[in-house]
């Protein structure tokens, strides 16, 4: 498999490049140069292959001959080695529970392909990979868990201070050695530009050879296929596939849900289910996609003004906007909402949902009411506890803690604090 890049400008490149440059040098997203079909009889016989020999399946094309049948089987095993459970909500709303991993987001499956791949390219490297990472929340996390004490990898993180939960900023500064955190003074958006500056500095990237651990990266955005295949595999009503709703931010996690449609997965469609950072949303109205400066919600992790992903979106489709509004949607959910809608299912159902989920419940149940009978999913992307200090008001309970998250809140935390400035992650950078 060869990978080009959006904007056209760099060679084309197979997996383990795109893998270790993260971003192609004209600084477009490196893109598969063909989909894939997945087997005709993985998808009719799903239910009888186990979920490490689905991901691998789906995973095999893309990365080619870059890395060997034995090395990739035992990649993928260590990816996927938790649950990702379907949970019954309602008659006609499921969660497919994306939790259940050392992060407690759906972020660790693809942070712990991408550092299984690097770390299997770089380790008869002598120089020192760098990897940067801009988070707006669950990312930084599953990250530094992934990258922890690999061998020749470096991690540095940047976090918008006070824009984080206390859970999330407690598992992305308390690990140390190989990890660095920086906590910018700024939104999500700034750490991200400060990020993309940095690697286009070519005055630092000759220095030193840094890659991305953002979705930006194949590495990291491809494997979140896996589990929508994991959710058809539990899936009852095979004849009639879910609608899929996706808590948007960056737009890597529902990208690699359309591709799996694409390459031959079962989806009745697909909602982008954003708060009230709204650009896709806009843009599914009015055809115009307009960046702004992101706003600060309780659902954190969307808190993105400039998603970097949904280029591939449109690349997918090869901009034919007809094409792709036959198969997404996107709708904007209000921190009001987002709170009524939490409270409200838990009352009924007793199902907790995070902020994030209740956006995309909220989502798919604006959904069916317009389109009365079909059954659909929500994707539930981070335990409710790493936002309990929101959550708990909302439903007037204490959330229990996993003993994980427990010893976690009493480590020191250890970032460094720093303005919206590339010249100063530059020196850090420099300095390390």
């Amino acid at each position: 498999m060869q990978y080009y890049s959006t904007n056209g400008k760099s060679p084309k490149v197979d997996f383990k490049e795109a893998t270790i440059n993260g971003q192609a040098p004209d600084k477009g997203l490196y893109f598969p140069e063909t989909i894939p079909t997945v087997p005709k009889d993985l998808i009719e016989n799903i239910t009888k292959y186990s979920n490490e020999e689905i991901a691998y399946q789906v995973i095999k094309p893309y990365v080619g001959d870059a890395i060997p049948e034995a090395e990739l089987r035992r990649i993928v095993s260590e990816t996927v080695n938790f649950d990702i459970p379907v949970v019954k909500i309602t008659d006609d709303i499921s969660a497919l529970e994306l939790y259940h991993g050392p992060t407690l987001a759906f972020k660790d499956i693809g942070a712990r392909f991408m550092s299984r791949c690097l770390g299997y390219f770089v380790k008869d490297r002598k120089e020192k990979v760098i990897v940067l990472v801009a988070t707006s929340g669950d990312t930084g996390g599953a990250v530094a868990n992934g990258f922890y004490d690999v061998p020749g990898v470096e991690v540095v993180i940047l976090y918008p201070s006070g824009k984080v939960s206390s859970v999330q900023e407690k598992q992305l500064t308390t690990l140390g050695k190989n990890i660095h955190a920086l906590e910018v003074k700024g939104t999500f958006d700034d750490c991200q530009q400060m990020v993309k500056a940095a690697f286009m500095d070519e005055s630092l990237t000759f220095k030193l050879f840094l890659t991305s651990a953002n979705s930006i990266n194949v590495a990291r955005w491809l494997p979140q296929q896996f589990y929508y295949f994991f959710a058809y595999k539990q899936w009852a009503d095979k004849q009639h596939p879910p609608v899929i709703s996706v808590p948007s931010g960056n737009f890597g996690n529902i990208c690699a849900g359309i591709l799996a449609h694409i390459t031959g997965l079962p989806a009745t469609h697909f909602i982008a289910a954003c708060n009230a950072n709204d650009i896709v949303p806009e843009f599914m109205k009015t055809e115009i996609y307009q960046p702004k400066k992101a706003v600060a919600t309780i659902s954190n992790a969307m808190d993105v003004g400039n998603p970097s992903n949904f280029v591939r979106i449109l690349e997918l489709f090869h901009n034919k906007f007809l094409d792709l509004k036959k198969v997404l949607s996107s709708v904007s959910i209000s921190d009001d909402q987002t709170k009524t809608t939490l409270k409200s299912v838990y009352q009924k159902t007793k199902y907790l949902l995070d902020p994030h989920g209740a956006v995309g419940y909220l989502a798919l149940e604006e959904y069916q009411q317009s389109h009365p009978g079909q059954k659909g999913l929500v994707l539930e992307t981070a335990h409710p506890v790493k936002f309990y200090d929101v959550v708990e008001p909302v439903i007037g309970e204490t959330i229990p803690i996993p003993p994980t998250v427990q010893q976690q809140l009493k480590l020191e935390k250890k970032s460094m604090v720093i303005n919206a400035d590339g010249e100063l992650l530059k020196d850090f950078l420099l300095g390390m």
